[in-house]
């Protein structure tokens, strides 16, 4: 196996307190029951119009909590993502690199072959971290 890519198993999958966080968010906002909370917030929000007697005002309640929760959704979801891309990344750099392993077992061993399957593959010079 090559020096310079670790295996999907090798990879160290410590994560922080905010990848957690982002990981836990994805799953809970991904359910029926996050979905169900959001109609019943339009459900509640839509008589409040009594509540508060000015059109423009109500209509702003509405808007700046769903522009708050989708600006903090969007930064979550895109860190659950980028590590999900990731993890992609590293298993195909492996499959890669035990593919060139076989083409050089397998009576292909001059590194141009090599070269060209790795970029064939698109396996990256460097593992992303």
């Amino acid at each position: 196996m090559g020096n310079d890519t670790h295996l999907p198993s090798q990879v160290d999958d410590h994560l922080g307190w905010f990848d957690r966080f982002a990981g836990g968010a994805a799953r809970f906002v991904s359910r029926a029951t996050f979905f169900a909370m959001c109609v019943v917030l339009v459900l509640v929000w839509a008589p409040s119009y009594f509540l508060f007697g000015d059109v423009d005002t109500w209509q702003l309640v509405i808007n700046t909590a769903t522009t708050i929760v989708t600006f903090l959704l969007v930064a979550l979801l895109q860190n659950s993502q980028r590590r999900a891309d990731q993890a992609v990344q590293r298993k195909l750099n492996a499959l890669a690199v035990a593919l060139a392993d076989v083409m050089a077992a397998v009576d292909r061993d001059d590194d141009a072959s090599r070269a060209e399957l790795r970029a064939a593959v698109g396996l990256e010079d460097r593992e992303s971290s």
